[in-house]
């Protein structure tokens, strides 16, 4: 059994860059998340209203009791199922995987540092 709590990061390689994958665990609880330069791909933990709010991109697949999201990798294959407008606009879509939100994330240009 892990210690807890615990806390994981660790560099993922994708077809357009690097992402950092992370994963915490506590006592009946965990979470997941890819995070990029642009946002987050991250599990059903995530609220999308705050985010959407500050203009920021998270795009959340969610687990079940029986197969919940427990590493970074858990997010490639599972289904999109919400994402703020921001996530939206970079293409990401309801459906879609985690790995290909992470990719269309990995692809978005950062703003020039003068802006």
């Amino acid at each position: 059994m892990d210690h807890l709590p615990s806390h994981t990061t660790r560099e993922l390689q994708f077809v357009h860059g690097t992402a950092i994958g992370m994963s915490s665990k506590w006592i009946k609880g965990q979470y997941c998340s890819i995070l990029t330069a642009a946002g987050i791909v991250g599990c059903g933990i995530y609220d999308m209203q705050t985010p959407a709010e500050f203009d920021q991109a998270i795009a959340i697949a969610r687990g079940t009791p029986a197969h919940p999201l427990v590493e970074p990798e858990d997010l490639l294959d599972a289904k999109i199922v919400d994402c703020t407008p921001k996530a939206k606009q970079y293409g990401i879509s309801i459906g879609m995987s985690g790995r290909e939100a992470v990719e269309l994330m990995l692809r978005v240009k950062p703003p020039e540092a003068n802006e």
